[in-house]
């Protein structure tokens, strides 16, 4: 019997996903552990490994498709021994379409994403098309074998190009439209929630970092014979860490008739990967030293970057912290990550006027903005937990002790 390859849940709250790439093609024999594809999720592009083996006989579903559900078959292995042409047929419980039937529903033309991507660059008419997937569904094979203008011939030669619809908000400025990725729309639905039904508080602290640069300096001049280098980011997330330690009742999340009080300080951090932002989480780094959290927080960046984290590696997470100081970006306020109760918004370290025993001098200094759930957070609170973070970044040895 052929193997059923099945769309996976790759997180928890997934229900469907788009099949990005295929990194194999048919013929390939496929062992346990290889990667077959890139499956986009609500959260990020991952990887897909092969849990069989068996060479590939089918795929029924295409890169590019969109909504794929949990548990569709996307394509067949053959075991070995097995009858490839057999295995290829024997999953069609689906009536194949007539050969001379066009891929139409009513009036709708049922083609896959790639296809009709394909097809408008070609200038290919989909109704003219004999669609070879399941259920007369056009592929890319179909398209990739058309003709341009195949049946446009119903459209006169010279007829105008359709005239794009203008929104009143466009006011007729161009645009290229740009469909979401659902990393996108997952990050657009959690926001909006998230400021509509999360009560934030803001505070602002200034913090002098000459101190804490001036221990990076010393710390990285011991540490490079291990290849380690800490970023200033690697102190902050201790920092904040040991702050919720000292602050207890800001590591915590509001849950409806109850609070969580967390006993464990996991920071998760911001990245920004080519699909969107996620947030990797450096866990228990209160009781991390500051060279395992850069070696974690480098490992974690990379491979958010690359697409290739796994979902214990970015859900959870008890506080956040990102820092948009390396763009130049003085101050801002973030937006809590539910269900977590606070989120540390980090600027840019400048030097400022600043008043040092009684007399002006010159300081490098950065404003720090926490953004509290209101609910669960009292405003005293979370003033003592950024006077705590204050005081761990202005006297950086509490940070390596």
């Amino acid at each position: 019997m052929p193997i059923e390859i099945k769309m996976p849940a790759l997180s928890p709250t997934m229900e469907e996903g788009t099949l990005a790439r295929w990194l194999v093609k048919l013929g390939d024999d496929v062992k346990a552990g290889d990667i077959m594809a890139e499956i986009e999720t609500d959260k990020a592009t991952m990887e897909f490994e092969a849990v069989d083996e068996g060479t590939l006989v089918s795929i029924a579903v295409e890169e590019g498709s969109e909504n794929v559900k949990v548990g569709t078959v996307i394509a067949l292995l053959a075991e070995e021994g097995e009858d490839a042409s057999a295995a290829a047929a024997a999953p069609a419980s689906k009536p194949a379409p007539a050969p001379s039937a066009p891929a139409t529903s009513g009036d709708r033309i049922v083609a896959s994403p790639l296809a009709k991507r394909i097809a408008e660059q070609k200038g290919i008419d989909l109704s003219s098309v004999t669609g070879s997937g399941p259920n007369g569904r056009i592929v890319k094979a179909d398209v990739e074998g058309a003709k341009p203008g195949a049946a446009s011939a119903a459209t006169p030669a010279d007829a105008p190009p359709p005239t794009p619809s203008i929104s009143p908000a466009d006011a007729g400025a161009p645009y290229e439209e740009q469909k979401l990725n659902n990393v996108r729309k997952v990050i657009a639905r959690r926001l909006t929630e998230a400021k509509q039904q999360i009560p934030h508080i803001y505070l602002t602290v200034d913090v002098r970092l000459d101190a804490l640069l001036k221990l990076r300096s010393q710390l990285n001049a011991s540490l490079e014979p291990d290849g380690v280098k800490l970023s200033v980011n690697d102190l902050l997330i201790k920092a904040l860490a040991r702050a919720l330690q000292r602050v207890p009742k800001c590591n915590v999340s509001f849950q409806g008739d109850v609070l969580h009080q967390y006993t464990r300080e996991d920071i998760s951090v911001a990245v920004a990967a080519p699909s969107g932002l996620i947030t990797p989480i450096i866990k228990d780094a209160g009781r991390k030293g500051l060279a395992q959290i850069s070696t974690e927080m480098k490992e974690l960046a990379n491979k958010a970057r690359d697409g290739k984290l796994q979902p214990y590696e970015y859900q959870g997470g008890t506080a956040s912290l990102s820092n948009l100081g390396m763009f130049g970006t003085k101050q801002f306020d973030a937006v809590i990550n539910p269900p977590q109760g606070m989120i540390l918004a980090v600027g840019a370290g400048e030097q400022r006027p600043w008043v040092v025993d009684s007399a002006l001098a010159i300081a490098t200094v950065m404003s720090v903005t926490g953004s509290f759930d209101h609910r669960a957070i009292d405003g005293a609170d979370g003033a003592q937990l950024m006077d705590a973070f204050r005081q761990l970044v202005e006297n950086p040895m509490g940070l390596v002790v």
